[in-house]
């Protein structure tokens, strides 16, 4: 049929478009918390490509999930605008038309989000989970930053590296400062590199510099001039944590049914299962007063995506914090909004407003206009 080829067509363009530009925003936003980590030295340079990584494949469902939404959301609300809508009315069809057309384009990616929280998010979670541990079991030389002042684990030392070379081996205009014995030592050196011996210990050497050694508070300091200058560089034991609920595999969790697995398993299903009845909530969503602004149905939208996700996010505590019983747990917050979606597919097959009077007049851009005049 006409129109089916058409909605799908725009439905792909449209859910092309918003899933670029969410990607975009999480990638902003965690590559930002990432450079900030490394700027402060507690995150390798190295590292943060490798942990956006697994984090951009650990919220994949959810950004998935939301372009569904919002691609069902904004395609109708077109229609709506440039009156495609009407012609179809007219034709003799109703608003659970779109239903059938809507689950074509959706159902296929459900299932790719499916796929993604049972069996692929666990991975990427245990993968991030494995790496930052190894991130924390590397010496301390390996996490400096050029430019940022890095103290040692325990306490004694102080590095600072001005600039690497091109090829990251040698390291220019180090500065050291150790606490020995009591008394302070300064080293200074043009360039170094790293060394590693056949017993496998590490160390720094430094090639023309100087070595300054006193007491804190006294003026009496010794000047040492030096060719070449080795500091032995200790390796860092990480401690290993047992792996999170959020790192275990899905059959993990059918095999031990205890209440924080029985709730982790049906977090990773509540994914899916929100964007199938948030893309079915979006068609009668798309039409709101025709007297309220462009952005009303997207604002109203917003909210109804937050709230879901809280919702959820709230019942998973309580069932893991033994408030709710697991039998119940999330599934009461998908029976709400199941109940919201049928309700206001009645109310648009009766061509009744989607909105109560009193919020129908908060988006209505009349009524912002009437509330500046006063």
């Amino acid at each position: 049929m006409l129109f089916r080829r058409s909605l799908l067509q725009e439905l792909i363009s449209t859910a092309a478009g918003a899933f670029l530009i969410l990607v975009g925003i999480v990638i902003a936003q965690r590559a930002g918390n990432l450079i900030r980590l490394a700027a402060k030295g507690i995150l390798p340079n190295d590292a943060i490509t490798t942990m956006l990584g697994f984090s951009m494949i650990k919220f994949l469902p959810m950004i998935l999930s939301l372009t569904l939404f919002l691609a069902v959301l904004m395609t109708l609300s077109r229609w709506y605008r440039d009156s495609e809508m009407v012609i179809w009315f007219s034709s003799g069809m109703s608003i659970t038309s779109w239903i059938r057309p809507v689950l074509n384009f959706t159902v296929p990616v459900i299932a790719l989000i499916t796929l993604l929280s049972l069996f692929v998010m666990p991975w990427a979670t245990s993968k991030g989970q494995n790496y930052r541990t190894q991130l924390e079991s590397r010496d301390e030389l390996a996490s400096i930053s050029p430019g940022v002042f890095k103290e040692s684990n325990n306490g004694e030392r102080v590095f600072f590296i001005e600039s690497f070379d091109e090829l990251g081996n040698v390291v220019k205009n180090i500065f050291v400062q150790s606490i020995q014995h009591q008394k302070l030592g300064i080293i200074v050196a043009a360039k170094g590199h790293r060394m590693v011996e056949k017993n496998n210990d590490h160390f720094v050497v430094m090639e023309n510099g100087r070595r300054y050694q006193g007491t804190r508070g006294s003026a009496e300091f010794s000047t040492t001039q030096f060719e070449k200058y080795a500091i032995r560089i200790e390796a860092k034991e990480a401690k290993q944590e047992p792996p999170s609920t959020e790192a275990k595999s899905s059959r993990e969790l059918f095999e031990t049914q205890s209440v924080a697995n029985m709730a982790e398993l049906q977090w990773r299903f509540a994914i899916p299962i929100s964007a199938l009845v948030l893309s079915l909530l979006a068609i009668p969503l798309s039409a709101l007063d025709p007297r309220a602004g462009r952005s009303a149905n997207f604002v109203l939208a917003l909210v109804i995506y937050i709230i879901y996700n809280n919702l959820l996010s709230i019942m998973y505590a309580w069932v893991v914090q033994h408030k709710v019983h697991i039998i119940i747990g999330l599934w009461p917050v998908h029976l709400l909004f199941l109940t919201l979606t049928v309700y206001m597919f009645y109310r648009r097959a009766l061509q009744l407003p989607i909105l109560p009077g009193f919020l129908s007049s908060i988006f209505s851009t009349s009524w912002l206009k009437t509330r500046a005049r006063q």
